[in-house]
């Protein structure tokens, strides 16, 4: 496999499972990075990932972020330069509260496996997406 460059597409390759919109970017065989977007207002699907860690950065754009793991759990504020990690197993809901949209680049490990990767789990908040598929 080859380096690979790529921009951040106009248009979302997909709906992720928690209902953001997904814009693919590069991949190696140890991991995939994704441009995550959720319009003001928006409340995402709590879910949790059955096999994967991610690592979020946040772009731009106002939000919290609600996580709970082994006992813990936590509401993060979420607003640019903010990094957060979510090893496997942690439940985790988002919402843009902010004026423009909330985007974040998120890198799994290993690579994003497909749709069966995320549940639907309870969460923090009422959603105000639809989970991808649902």
């Amino acid at each position: 496999m080859s380096f690979e460059i790529k921009q951040v597409p106009d248009e979302a390759d997909a709906i992720a499972p928690d209902g953001s919109e997904v814009r693919l970017l590069c991949q190696t065989a140890s991991g995939s990075m994704a441009h995550l977007t959720l319009g003001p207002g928006e409340i995402s699907v709590p879910v949790v990932h059955r096999t994967v860690d991610e690592i979020w950065y946040i772009a731009s754009g106002l939000g919290r972020m609600w996580l709970s793991h082994d006992g813990r759990e936590e509401v993060a504020d979420l607003r640019p330069g903010v990094s957060i990690s979510l090893p496997v197993g942690t439940r985790f809901q988002f919402r843009c509260d902010g004026d423009e949209p909330l985007t974040a680049v998120g890198v799994t490990l290993p690579p994003w496996p497909g749709p069966d990767e995320a549940v639907v789990v309870g969460g923090c908040w009422t959603p105000t997406l639809s989970a991808a598929g649902g």
